[in-house]
Formats: C-alpha cells, structure tokens, sequence
C-alpha cells in the first residue's frame, strides 16, 4: 500500500557540484538534527497521544529553519517502539505513526533522513529484539548481522515495506540505509561492506525506479572515530567513495574535544578538520554532510548535561566550522542533554544558519578549501572561483567556563581570501543574531581578496561572491 501525502519537491545531489537541490531547481540544504520517535518532542505520535502537540512542534521547528531530521524507523532504546514484533508484520501502531508522520512532514516542508534500523540500541539490546532467534527471528547474535542472508532478506523486507508505503513522498529526503556500519556486525571485518552497501541501495533504487520512476539519494553512515581507531580495516573506500552512494556521512565525534568539551572552540577546530579530511576522501563533487555529533562522552559516560549557555556556543560553532569548511549545512547534532532535546537557543543558531544559506548559490558552489588569514583569529574558509564562505572565530580569550570572551571587540580585523581576481561583494553574517551588515564590494588581485572588517567580536561568517565591475 503506497500512502498519499501533500506534494513535496523531491531532493536531489545538484548535477556537478557537491550540494543539493529540489525538482523545481531551488537550493535545498538540509538543516536540522537527530530526533526520535521516542523522545519529549515526537513521543506523542505514538498511538496519536497528540498529533496536535507534534504538528505544532514540527512547525515551530521550520519558522526557526530547520529542514531535516534525521530518523530512525526503529528506535529500539524502549521496548514498546520496535517496528515489528513477528518477522515481516509490522506493528499498526507504528505504521500509523510513520502515516502520520510522514502526512505532517509533507504538509509543513520538512523532510526526513530516514534510516531503517537503530543498530546501538538492537545490538545493546539484542535479547528482546524481534530479529533474535531466540524471539523467532533469523539470527542467533548481531556480530553477523551483516553476514547472515537470512537477515539480509529480513532488512530487504523492510526496506521493502517502508519504500512502498512512504518512498513516494517529497517528505524523505534520502535515505540512510544502514546507521553506523561496523565490523563487529561482520564477524570483526569490514570486506563485506562494498557488497552489503550495493546489495541495499540496487534493491531500494530499483524499486523507487519502478513505483516512483525516480529515487532518493542515498548514503550510509559510520560512527566517525573508526577512520582513526582502526586504519588496518577498509573503511574509507566504501563510506567515502561506493559507487551506488550519493553522498557521504560519518558520525563526528572526536575524542577529548568534540565528544567531551572543555571549551566552545577547540571542537569546532576539530570538525573542520575533519570535514576537510573527508572531503578529500570522497574524491569527487558528491556532498558530505555529518549526521551525528555532539558531547557523547560527557553525556553518556559520565552523566553530564553541558550548561545550556557554553552547549549553545558549542553547538554554534560546530555548526558553522562544518559549513565554512565544505559540509553540506551545519551537521546533525545528537541531542545529548536531559531532557533529550536541544534547547533554544540551538534553535536560534539554526535559524541565523538558515538566514545565511541564500547569499551563496550553493548549485553552482564547486567549493574547494580555502587558507584564509586573520591574525588572531581562527579562519575556515572553502570556495570556488567565484563564491566563498569564510568564518572566523577568535583565538584565546576564554571565559572561565570556556566560552570566547564576548567583551572583547577588534575595531578592524584585516582579512586575506585566496580567489581569483576581481570584483567581489562580501557580505558579514552575525552568527548569533542571524543578521547581515551592510555588503561591501572590494577588489581582489593576484594575491587574493584583502578587505578589513570592522568591529569584529567573538566571531563573524562571511559570504563572498564575485559581482560584475
């Protein structure tokens, strides 16, 4: 049974260049976070305890920017959510939350990166999943999740249903198909992957082919540190660079200073590191996007939820440390707090991102990193020969609880931008306001784009883009 829902402009990777765009030719970027079925915001889909509640939420979400959550069609941290609970029966009640869901989604304009199983939570509780065969399903252990051919099949069904029933709707923006592949689903190795991978997508792109005559993006996940952790397993080939994926997608955690903060901006130094390193493994013009970070370790392992104000600066800069480094968006945080939810003031920062996003027309933005100067500040920059997106950030001065100092002002900050000659129109972004200040047209030469700006606090975006003399 396929489910009719509002029309909504399917998403696409725009041709040549590595960012993403609508049916109708508009930029499309996907803003927003992970969220689940079972948590404060979403929970009262469930057995439609209040729709009213979630379609009010879901639209405040899209007046403050957001365009996408990341979500799984399973969230198996609490029993009562399974998507089945006999192999190949889905349970009404979900269907009827994804119906709803979806049906919401649609009418609103906002999208969904759907993934079809939370593999964390069935591995940590693989003892009351459905899929165990000791409740009747194929597989003794999860360690050969990605082995077994019986539970191939069991993922291929449900990829199966859920494309039948909502792979027609604009709502999907694409699909994750499996959530942080991992060796330990494949008896300790990783060879599998390139098979598994073109196994998944060829089974759902052929089907969208054949109902909807066209299909959604694709991408598999990896929690990020694996790259890092283990150099010796085949992991970057097929996250980075498989043939049937449109784009690629880690899990950003980097220990010590993204999972466990101490400050607001050495994590945002590491996402731009790795942002860069991954764009350099893809190779090609396909996007990449993170689609999980956040203060895992403070959380999770030693029981801390970040003190709103320094989380929200934290937040902040991640998000534009991953767009000014060539990230698609700001990345999907993990909530990370209790309760379950981001608070505010992230919603804020979402909203000045969003305000951002039309000053550069990221069809057309074949972005390449960039080495910016500002002394005494910390500079992100990617472009082209004709766009630009730069951030800075200042160095030193710290607050005591490790936020940048907010009192300290630079009159004039003298910029470098390395871009071709000519004229260019610069516009600067306050990050926390979501506002522009006046465009200023300078003239870069053979050494690149110099321009001073002025009254320069904490930080400051920049879009830069080339004009007619």
């Amino acid at each position: 049974m396929t489910i009719s829902t509002p029309t909504l402009p399917w998403i696409s990777v725009a041709p040549g260049a590595p960012y993403f765009l609508d049916d109708t030719g508009a930029d499309w970027t996907p803003i927003g976070q992970n969220d689940a079925i079972s948590w404060p915001e979403l929970e009262p889909l469930f057995r439609r305890k209040d729709l009213p509640a979630v379609e009010r939420h879901l639209r405040w979400l899209v007046e403050h920017g957001v365009t996408c959550l990341r979500l799984m069609v399973e969230y198996a941290q609490v029993r009562h959510r399974y998507f089945e609970r006999r192999i190949g029966v889905p349970v009404p009640a979900m269907v009827q939350l994804w119906d709803d869901l979806f049906a919401m989604c649609a009418r609103i304009g906002l999208r969904i990166l759907l993934t079809p199983v939370d593999t964390f939570w069935m591995w940590r509780h693989w003892r009351h999943h459905p899929w165990n065969a000791a409740n009747g399903g194929p597989l003794s252990h999860p360690s050969r999740l990605l082995l077994s051919p019986e539970t191939r099949d069991v993922i291929k069904a449900r990829l199966t249903f859920i494309t039948t029933r909502w792979g027609g709707s604009g709502a999907l923006f694409a699909w994750d198909l499996w959530n942080e592949i991992h060796y330990a689903q494949a008896g300790g190795a990783a060879d599998v992957f390139p098979e598994f991978i073109a196994d998944l997508s060829l089974h759902v792109r052929n089907l969208e082919q054949r109902l909807y005559g066209r299909t959604h993006p694709q991408t598999v996940s990896l929690f990020g540190p694996e790259l890092w952790w283990r150099p010796d397993l085949p992991l970057a080939e097929p996250i980075f660079r498989h043939p049937d994926l449109d784009f690629a997608s880690i899990h950003i955690y980097r220990s010590g200073s993204i999972d466990d903060p101490r400050d607001t901006v050495r994590p945002a130094l590491a996402m731009g590191r790795i942002v860069r390193q991954c764009i350099r493994e893809t190779a090609d013009a396909r996007p990449f996007l993170d689609t999980e970070h956040g203060p895992i370790h403070s959380f999770k392992d030693r029981h801390r939820t970040l003190p709103e104000p320094f989380d929200d600066e934290y937040f902040r800069h991640m998000s534009w440390a991953h767009l000014a480094s060539g990230g698609v968006g700001g990345g999907m945080r993990w909530p990370n707090r209790h309760p379950h939810v981001l608070t505010a003031g992230m919603r804020r920062a979402q909203a000045a991102m969003a305000g951002f996003l039309p000053l550069i027309r990221w069809q057309d933005f074949r972005r390449e990193p960039l080495v910016v100067r500002a002394p005494g500040f910390h500079a992100f920059g990617c472009g082209d020969d004709a766009q630009a997106v730069v951030w800075l950030v200042r160095r030193g001065a710290r607050a005591g609880d490790g936020r940048v100092d907010a009192a300290i002002v630079t009159p004039e900050q003298r910029v470098t931008v390395p871009v071709p000659p000519g004229r260019y129109e610069v516009t600067g972004w306050d990050t926390t306001a979501g506002t522009a200040l006046p465009p200023e047209r300078h003239e870069a030469d053979a050494s690149g784009l110099r321009f001073t700006a002025a009254a320069l606090g904490p930080d400051r975006a920049f879009a830069i883009r080339q004009v007619e003399a």
